[in-house]
């Protein structure tokens, strides 16, 4: 017995189809090389921070800023995220910026509590 293939079955998987069953997905080695190049410039960036001396605000948003784009460019490159579910990228991406969101509620919280802290301290 001869066994027969549909034709989408011996195509490989593009980028904007999905595999079909028994087959694997491989992406351009083009992808590698240019995710490995924006990770070495970023890197270049955040030791410039320092050889620059930066201080103070500035040197601590750029190298979280240069942190978080690496993170991001290892998580969805290597980690194989950008092609993944939706549901996936949801457990990624939503954390960090309910985060972030709760973290700017307790800077505005703390600046009032400091204040209300002042000035019922300082009334005597």
């Amino acid at each position: 017995m001869s066994q027969t293939t549909s034709h989408a079955e011996m195509q490989p998987a593009t980028e904007g189809q999905p595999a079909t069953k028994g087959e694997v997905q491989h992406h351009p080695i083009r992808l590698y090389l240019v995710v490995w190049a924006w990770l070495f410039i970023l890197s270049t960036c955040s030791y410039l921070v320092d050889y620059f001396q930066l201080a103070g605000y500035l040197r601590w948003s750029l190298i979280l800023s240069f942190m978080a784009l690496k993170a991001g460019l290892i998580v969805a490159v290597f980690m194989h995220m950008a092609w993944e579910r939706l549901a996936f990228i949801y457990a990624i991406l939503l954390p960090p910026t309910l985060l972030l969101v709760f973290v700017g509620i307790m800077v505005f919280e703390s600046d009032y509590t400091l204040l209300s802290r002042v000035t019922f301290f300082s009334a005597g």
